[in-house]
């Protein structure tokens, strides 16, 4: 790098990635640089070197003494600083994936690459990957969003390449009290917003390059789609299972509906924060319960993760136990002839129940309480019932109830006792009455001593120890204190087991009860007083009030349109107002009608749509049988885990309902599911400081009074141990916590910035690398900047240096030499790892695995063609974009979507050295480590500089030498230099 002198300048070449130690500083004549960014330069010497340079100095000076611009600067006019300026952003990028991107995915959209056709060859297997489609909402989405999403495309796009026919479809869960909500606050009509937000979400996907098969995008809110949910819930009616009947529920008059337990936060709507009360309402119903015991037994055959399949299991909540009835008493003490059924999972501790409790929506209530306490049940009823349900059962919560003024008979003694009234009992459990038994129950024991309730203990521990004072025993043991001559029940000294199951047969045989099992699942309110809903296929005849479902034949019923879709204010729901919507005509009998005005909730649209995907055009039935046999289950779906057990749970009841009617072929709709972990926003940084301004550790902030928190950037932040601290006084401990992702805290981070400035490719390689796909992560800009970086060796690898104004040469340096057997040995390592952790959704390790191939392939001298393109489709379901680019790079005409995903080849998995034992004529010496394809040559020259074997050959003369490859090496000497040797 010979340079004359040229005003006295002198600079600091720096190669790409070279490091600070290997910088040299030469000097280089002005002809040979131009400025660059950030006050660096650009110089090429000779014909391929392109080098950047830095610290300018030798500037001249004008005659003030300031530093005048260089003569190359202020010959630069104004068109050659936007050429300037545009290859700054070249240079700054890692590769050119501006280009790349847009080219590919604009080829895959014209060349349908990713289409599934309608006739797939049947005799290939199949892969059906299926995302938890998403409600477009009008934030469109965060990049916590693309994390499934990735997840799925790897695994469609390998899938694809191992010769699989992919499914692989996007669509949109569209309804749903959100854009109905907008809707009302903006006056824009619902289907206007949600139709503008599945563009924008539509058009966030494709610049993520997800194959999705687009021919197959469906959206709940389309009648070609609804009309199909609609004939589900008339197959439901005709069977019994969709029925109407006045229901306590969540009604909030300002949302002027029904809401969802989930979707009640302390006694608040979750959307607004509107009160909420509990209410009476007939509404429509499926009988979900009917196949509760179906749900249950189902599960075990799942692969799912266990903690989904536990939730499922605790929310069906299936027990054995016993239905006992307690005869309401007058105010003499005889019976009314009215019996409390009460369900108990304990009937062996029927002599210790000393009070029953009552749901406050239980219908015997008003025929039981005493006029003297008719006014308070009545005010606490009011209270109670404006929680919901978690909140009125959480354990934690101080019982309060009030005493009905009635009593019952207790069935097992004769024994009279308090009815009472109390929240922590619902009416939608079991019978809605419990018999308390405060002695062996936590709930009725504080209950009890709230009220100066009698406390009858009736089951001894086996184990004495268990027993502590002033507690209740809820455990197993021995029964005492459990006889009556005058009901003939004595279960004295039985254990619980024995005791449970004489008082069922004596209950059975006396009438006085039974046996039970009950579950804790309760059936679907399936209405909602919105407008933006699927419209329920059902009228009400004028003359009689009779339901009538509509015939098939008028389906889809479609919404009307409406332009006021606030809510009532009487509970009827917007519909009502579509006055001519609304009256009709029953189309068999021409009768006078009314159109039900109640919707259906979002989550009927989403029950089904993954059966839809396989056959999304179909106008004569839901789907075709042969499609489905064949698609049929979703192989792998992947979503969040807060749809755990609502959603997964309705959509197992409906797909079971129709594989009963012969719809589908299988009894489960879902394979496999996974859940991935959310993505936490950047860690946030919290100091605290006290009245004087001082930081106070976060060590002693609890203990301290009147302090405040403040954000600490993090430039100014170290970590020391396990803590983070501040670099000016590291004795100040810090808060450091990640969020999850919301507007409200500021921390959302918009794929769309992310992708502009590192590229898509990136961002689905860093999401993949963040950790464990089913782990919650925290995000960090500075990560996906070393993604980036990988993705750049990757090109730089494959197509070598850029030129001086960031542009890339055509083709690649790879060479069509034959690999090394070390080369192969490398390659094929990368490719089982990759596969298998594809296959085993480890994404993270698999993207090291590929890291770990980049490295050592930037020590060879050479680049074989066989082997980079082998890991080009290593590289491809993660980085589709550049893959694609680099695979035409190397020659090839047509997407590399479909090309065979490469093997690995057993012969090369092996451990690539073998201890070869050495003998000295024919007495084995020692061993050395070599290659097991090493020559003899080369094992004979190790064995005479290992330290033990050396003192055996030197000086030796070598009559013969016998090697056989990875077994032996035997070296006979010369007898003759042997013996001077010795001497």
């Amino acid at each position: 790098m010979d340079a004359k002198v040229q005003m006295g300048m002198r600079f600091q070449v720096i190669q790409p990635y070279m490091s600070l130690s290997k910088r040299p500083t030469i000097v280089i004549p002005s002809k040979q640089y131009s400025p660059g960014s950030r006050g660096s330069c650009r110089v090429k010497i000779g014909a391929t070197s392109q080098l950047r340079i830095l610290n300018c100095t030798g500037n001249s000076k004008n005659g003030d003494g300031s530093v005048r611009r260089s003569a190359v600067r202020e010959e630069l006019n104004g068109e050659e600083e936007e050429e300037e300026i545009k290859n700054r952003e070249n240079l700054k990028r890692a590769y050119p994936f501006h280009e790349i991107e847009p080219k590919w995915q604009h080829y895959w959209e014209v060349n349908r690459t990713f289409r599934t056709p309608d006739d797939v060859d049947t005799s290939r297997p199949k892969f059906y990957v299926l995302d938890m489609f998403p409600y477009p909402s009008g934030a469109g989405l965060h990049v916590g969003h693309p994390l499934g999403y990735t997840a799925t495309d790897i695994l469609a796009r390998f899938k694809r390449m191992q010769g699989f026919n992919v499914l692989h479809p996007m669509g949109w869960d569209a309804f749903g009290l959100p854009a109905e909500q907008y809707a009302i606050d903006t006056g824009t009509h619902p289907k206007i917003t949600t139709s503008r937000n599945i563009e924008r979400f539509r058009m966030q996907l494709k610049l993520l390059g997800f194959s999705y098969d687009w021919d197959r995008e469906i959206s709940t809110i389309e009648p070609e789609y609804y009309r199909w949910t609609q004939w589900i819930f008339l197959q439901l009616l005709k069977r019994g299972l969709a029925y109407q009947a006045e229901v306590p529920v969540n009604w909030c008059p300002t949302l002027g509906t029904v809401l969802a337990n989930e979707e009640v936060i302390d006694g608040v709507s979750e959307r607004g924060g509107h009160p909420v009360i509990r209410k009476p309402m007939r509404q429509w119903m499926l009988k979900i319960t009917a196949y509760a015991e179906r749900l249950l037994e189902d599960l075990d055959a799942l692969d799912w993760p266990e903690s989904v399949k536990e939730m499922q299991r605790n929310w069906i909540g299936r027990s054995e136990g016993a239905e006992l009835e307690f005869p309401i008493l007058d105010a003499n003490g005889w019976e009314r002839g009215i019996k409390i059924n009460v369900y108990t999972t304990r009937p062996d501790t029927v002599f210790g129940a000393t009070y029953l409790v009552l749901a406050p929506e239980n219908s015997l209530l008003s025929s039981l309480v005493s006029a003297k306490q008719s006014k308070y049940v009545e005010e606490y009823r009011e209270f109670a019932l404006r929680k919901n349900d978690l909140e009125r059962t959480e354990l934690q919560k101080e019982k309060i109830g009030v005493f009905s003024g009635g009593y019952a008979k207790n069935p097992a003694n004769g024994k009279s006792i308090p009815i009472w009234v109390a929240d922590y009992v619902l009416g939608s459990y079991g019978t809605g009455a419990i018999m308390a038994v405060p002695a062996h129950d936590a709930r009725d024991h504080e209950f009890a001593l709230k009220y100066e309730i009698p406390v009858c203990s009736v089951v001894k521990p086996y184990d004495e120890s268990c027993n502590r004072l002033g507690e209740p025993y809820v455990g197993d043991g021995i029964i005492m204190n459990s006889s009556s001559s005058t009901t003939g029940l004595d279960i004295n000294g039985f254990s619980s087991q024995e005791a449970a199951s004489k008082v069922i047969d004596w209950a059975e045989k006396t009438g006085n009860g039974s046996k039970k099992v009950n579950y804790k699942l309760r059936d679907w309110l399936f209405a909602r007083q919105r407008y933006w809903g699927e419209p329920i296929p059902v009228i009400f005849l004028s003359d009689t009030n009779e339901s009538v479902p509509l015939p098939e034949t008028a389906l889809p019923l479609t919404l009307p349109d409406l332009d006021d879709f606030t809510p009532t204010g009487t509970g009827e729901p917007p519909l009502s107002k579509a006055v001519s919507w609304v009256e009709t005509t029953d189309p068999l009998s021409g009768k006078s009608a009314r159109r039900e005005t109640s919707t259906m909730p979002q989550w009927a649209g989403s029950c089904w749509y993954y059966l839809r995907f396989m056959d999304p055009k179909n106008s004569k039935e839901l789907v075709d049988k042969t499609k489905e046999r064949y698609w049929s289950p979703v192989d792998v779906y992947v979503g969040g885990a807060e749809h755990a057990v609502l959603h997964l749970l309705y959509s197992r009841f409906w797909h079971k309902v129709l594989y009963d009617i012969g719809v589908v072929s299988t009894k489960e709709p879902f394979k496999c599911v996974i859940n991935q972990g959310i993505i936490l926003g950047e860690v946030q940084y919290t100091a605290w400081r006290n009245r004087d301004g001082n930081f106070v550790s976060a060590d002693s902030a609890a203990v301290l009074d009147d302090l405040y928190q403040e954000k600490i950037p993090e430039e100014k932040v170290m970590k020391s141990g396990d803590s983070f601290v501040l670099k000016e006084n590291p004795n100040i401990r810090l808060i450091a916590r990640a969020h999850k992702m919301s507007k409200s805290r500021g921390n959302v981070i918009n794929p769309d910035d992310v992708v502009s400035e590192y590229g898509a490719d990136s961002l689905r390689l860093y999401e993949m690398f963040m950790g464990p796909l089913r782990d919650s992560k925290q995000w960090s800009t500075s990560g996906i900047e070393g993604v980036h970086r990988f993705l750049g060796r990757v090109w730089r690898l494959i197509v070598g240096l850029a030129s001086l104004d960031g542009t890339c040469k055509d083709g690649t340096v790879a060479v069509n030499d034959e690999p090394t057997i070390e080369q192969l040995r490398t390659l094929h390592k990368c490719i089982d790892k990759v596969t298998e952790e594809i296959e085993g959704t480890r994404f993270n390790t698999g993207i090291s695995a590929m890291m770990e191939f980049i490295n050592t392939a930037y020590k060879w001298d050479r680049h074989p063609r066989s082997i980079i393109e082998a890991f080009v489709l290593l590289l491809s379901p993660y980085a589709p974009h550049m893959a694609e680019e680099l695979w035409f790079r190397l020659g090839h005409s047509s997407s590399l979507a479909y090309e065979p995903f490469p093997k690995a080849n057993p012969a090369y998995l092996k451990d690539s050295t073998v201890i070869l034992p050495v003998q000295i004529n024919g007495k084995t010496r020692g061993t050395i480590r070599v290659d097991e394809l090493c020559t003899e040559e080369e094992a004979f020259q190790l064995a005479c500089v290992d330290e033990k074997l050396s003192k055996y050959l030197y000086g030796q003369t070598v009559k013969k030498r016998i090697y056989v490859a990875g077994k032996i090496l035997n070296v006979i000497l010369d007898p003759q230099t042997v013996k001077v040797a010795r001497l």
